[in-house]
């Protein structure tokens, strides 16, 4: 397996290479964003794992790249899982065409899980919530009764 690790942090590249390592996994590691559509091009990787801050192109915008590039037929598709520094980075990491992503710090267990979804053509979108089986729009709400989260519905009047 040929990862690429897009990151300026040597602490995520350790946490990265100990939870990942094994035999038939490389690594390539790029200190700037900019060169991983070159690294790209050289050699395809299995999947490419982003840092969201990177010197001067962060890990959204060399997602967006690589699928821009990837749209015109410039380069092949690559698996990307970015890293994220907060929550709030969220939206930004969906839309970016990213298949997953991890809100750090980071731990061996998650970032396993993370790439074997991700290499199995799934995807691993932390942070957000479960999505609810019924639409609010179609629940009728009395306000005369709250559900305790220990107990059935009780009558609060």
């Amino acid at each position: 397996m040929e990862i690429i690790i897009a990151t300026d942090a040597s602490w995520v590249v350790d946490d990265i290479t100990a939870a990942l390592g094994a035999d038939g996994v490389n690594f390539t590691v790029c200190s700037e964003g900019r060169v991983v559509a070159d690294e790209v091009e050289k050699n395809t990787p299995d999947l490419a794992i982003l840092d969201m801050q990177i010197g001067s192109m962060g890990g959204m915008a060399v997602t967006m790249s690589l699928r821009l590039d990837e749209s015109s037929g410039l380069l092949p598709h690559v698996p990307v899982l970015m890293l994220l520094d907060r929550r709030a980075d969220l939206h930004l990491a969906r839309r970016s065409g990213a298949e997953g992503w991890l809100i750090k710090p980071l731990d061996s267990l998650r970032l396993k899980r993370a790439v074997t979804a991700i290499n199995g053509g799934g995807t691993y979108t932390e942070g957000l919530p479960a999505p609810d089986p019924v639409a609010a729009d179609d629940v009728d709400v009395d306000p005369d009764v709250a559900e305790s989260p220990e107990e059935e519905a009780v009558n609060a009047g």
